[in-house]
């Protein structure tokens, strides 16, 4: 599993959302390059902006209870796989744009480090530990590259 908290790591994912182009076709699934950007986005806006609520409490149950341990281990994600709604993009998005804030949130992300996740509270799992954090956060990246090729 890469680490999302290591400038070595970092600069690999980065190199790979740069091998993008607004051309670039997914391996599988339906989303366009800049609707899977934008997708990638919304992991981070999660923990940085305000735009996303919370689920409800028994929804925040049943996610912890069914869906966080697949989020945060180290298992890679199948294709194909079910979206959350939030993380469903069904409209055109701005190629650079998204791209940009991408690169921007991946960077943000190492520079708050290791110890800023460390028993960091989410929004949708509760209180989780580093490696959840790098795990969600890598593992989600990796697969959705992996969807375009890069």
């Amino acid at each position: 599993m890469k680490n999302v908290f290591d400038p070595k790591d970092v600069n690999e994912f980065i190199e790979r959302i740069n091998q993008l182009t607004p051309d670039s076709k997914a391996l599988w699934g339906k989303m366009s390059v800049d609707q899977m950007l934008a997708h990638c986005n919304v992991s981070y806006e999660y923990v940085y902006t305000n735009k996303h609520k919370a689920p409800n409490p028994f929804m925040k149950l049943m996610i912890n209870l069914f869906v966080k341990k697949h989020i945060i281990n180290e298992v890679p994600y199948k294709k194909n796989g079910q979206t959350a709604p939030a993380f469903i993009i069904t409209d055109s998005k701005e190629f650079e744009k998204e791209k940009t804030r991408l690169i921007d949130h991946i960077l943000k992300t190492m520079e708050l480090g290791e110890n800023h996740f460390d028993g960091k509270v989410s929004l949708t799992f509760g209180k989780m530990d580093k490696r959840g954090w790098n795990n969600m956060f890598a593992k989600h990246l990796d697969h959705h590259l992996s969807q375009f090729g890069v």
